[in-house]
């Protein structure tokens, strides 16, 4: 390269190579090998010329972790999982027979931490830049990347959400420490802060709810929402005078939030209240001839009930009796309704006519309290038979709903109850319903989706319909179901009338469930 002397400063070169030699020339015969002259001499200019920085002090070495190493099959499974999950998705409804590695590694990740093994080094930031693109992983990640990904996470801030999800990065104090305890919670950053009350918490609730009653008043209001929402674990009796303080927050947030917690204490006084005020518009029908239930909604949304947390506005399209009524009954204790209505059980309340239409919305609400209450009984009532369409039944039609309702049953019965409802609807409103049933599924569940799925091939369809159910058995099912699948990995005779290659891609579809189901099998055996 010539000797050449830059006519012009770097901006200037910058500009004309954005523009263009022709619209801003550069003095040579041939302007445009003249700018990447200059700009080669510039370069070398600017790098010569730079100051060397001052050495930063090395980060602390990082902390030792004595959890049990991962056998090597485990690791190399590990590291396949991480691999896996930056390929290319499948393009449209077909994706092949392969199983899907991504959606295997929270199940490996969950079974890895209930060994207590440790992370392998190598693998930590393949494992963090994992769960920085997936929040559903970074519970699990983040117990398995143990102390040392806490310290990898402080020197690259893409991983600062690591930070966040483990209260700062900084171990918390030992509870029994009053000082240290006191000293984080009045200096600590929020995250700090959140972490160390649901750790006091979990140890001494009412050391907790000291800590946070001594600086409430000056906490900002998202942040009460976020310290209130703490006191879900281990609610108790001795939450209610700082719940009932709460009622008169100044933010509507916290006060909803206070209301709904209470409402949860059956024997609160806030639930007489809202009991007195809920059985006022609710009766049973004494003249005779409905033999139900009538329903007087409340005319007003006075200063007391809004003071409980009542919300007087109603959304967009909602009358306000309705509206005010909802809040009612779902805040009342559920035992105040069977001496309202002569003794009546919950299934038979639940199954009485509502007159002038009032039933759907105090169904809606019955249900609502026995979530927020883990009332079984009233959610049995409220969830009615199995066999019987959701829009006919005695409770609610929701879908949504009776999931949440199925949460409050124990495992099995939960699992006998979806069986039930797939055995007599099939599968194409049984997805939520799925969502809430113990993994692995059991014997009778697994069954029951498996026969609703062959009876959809049978019918001709494509399997692109109940892929997420698909996905969801891939994920749930027990591995020791795979052999008794083989069977339908066979590409059935198209029937007539049946979607044209239909059979090939349930074919498909089903030798990726029994792959899975074996991969899974081997994952548990390499991690044991």
């Amino acid at each position: 390269m010539s000797t050449v002397t830059p006519p012009v400063s770097w901006e200037e070169l910058v500009t004309a190579a954005l523009l263009g030699t022709d619209r801003r020339p550069v003095s040579g015969a041939e302007p445009a090998r003249a700018l990447l002259d200059a700009a080669a001499v510039h370069t070398v200019r600017r790098r010569a010329g730079l100051t060397p920085a001052v050495a930063g002090e090395l980060p602390a070495p990082a902390p030792e972790d004595g959890r049990a190493r991962l056998p090597a099959p485990a690791r190399r499974r590990l590291a396949l999982l991480l691999a896996d999950r930056a390929a290319p998705a499948q393009s449209g409804g077909r994706r092949g027979s392969a199983p899907d590695l991504t959606e295997l590694l929270p199940q490996w990740l969950a079974a890895a931490n209930g060994h207590r093994y440790r992370a392998p080094e190598d693998l930590l930031p393949a494992l963090l830049d994992a769960a920085r693109a997936r929040t559903d992983l970074r519970p699990q990640a983040l117990e398995f990347a143990g102390a040392r990904g806490l310290w990898l996470a402080r020197l690259n801030p893409e991983w600062k959400y690591a930070l966040r999800g483990s209260s700062g990065g900084a171990a918390l104090p030992d509870v029994t420490d009053a000082k240290a305890v006191r000293a984080l919670w009045e200096e600590g950053l929020f995250a700090e802060r959140v972490g160390l009350l649901g750790a006091v918490r979990a140890a001494d609730p009412a050391a907790a709810l000291a800590l946070l009653t001594s600086t409430w008043a000056t906490e900002r209001a998202e942040d009460r929402l976020m310290f209130l929402d703490s006191l879900r674990a281990g609610l108790g009796a001795d939450d209610e005078g700082f719940l009932e303080q709460a009622l008169a927050d100044r933010s509507r947030n916290v006060r909803a939030v206070a209301a709904e917690l209470l409402s949860a204490l059956p024997a609160s006084a806030f639930a007489a209240r809202m009991a007195a005020r809920a059985t006022s518009c609710v009766s049973p029908d004494r003249t005779g001839t409905l033999g139900g239930i009538v329903v007087e909604a409340p005319h007003e949304c006075d200063a007391a009930m809004q003071r409980d947390g009542v919300v007087a506005k109603p959304p967009a399209g909602r009358g306000e009796r309705s509206w005010w009524l909802g809040q009612l009954v779902e805040s009342a204790p559920l035992s105040a309704w069977s001496p309202r209505l002569n003794g009546r059980t919950p299934q038979e309340i639940a199954a009485l006519p509502v007159a002038d239409g009032w039933g759907e919305e105090l169904h809606a609400a019955w249900c609502r309290a026995a979530i927020r209450q883990g009332d079984a009984e009233w959610a049995r009532a409220l969830l009615g038979a199995p066999s019987v369409p959701p829009e006919a039944g005695t409770g609610t039609a929701s879908l949504a709903e009776r999931a949440k309702l199925l949460a409050t049953l124990p495992d099995g019965e939960r699992a006998d109850w979806v069986a039930d409802f797939v055995s007599a609807h099939g599968l194409s409103e049984a997805f939520q319903l799925l969502g809430v049933c113990v993994v692995p599924w059991s014997q009778a569940l697994g069954r029951a989706v498996v026969d609703a799925l062959d009876i959809a091939r049978d019918a001709g369809s494509y399997p692109w319909s109940f892929s997420g159910v698909m996905g969801l058995a891939e994920r749930c099912l027990d591995p020791g179901e795979a052999d008794r699948l083989e069977i339908l990995t066979t590409t059935p005779a198209e029937a007539e009338g049946a979607s044209p290659g239909a059979g090939g891609y349930w074919s498909e579809a089903f030798q990726r469930l029994v792959g899975t189901l074996r991969l899974r099998a081997a994952m548990v055996r390499e991690l044991a």
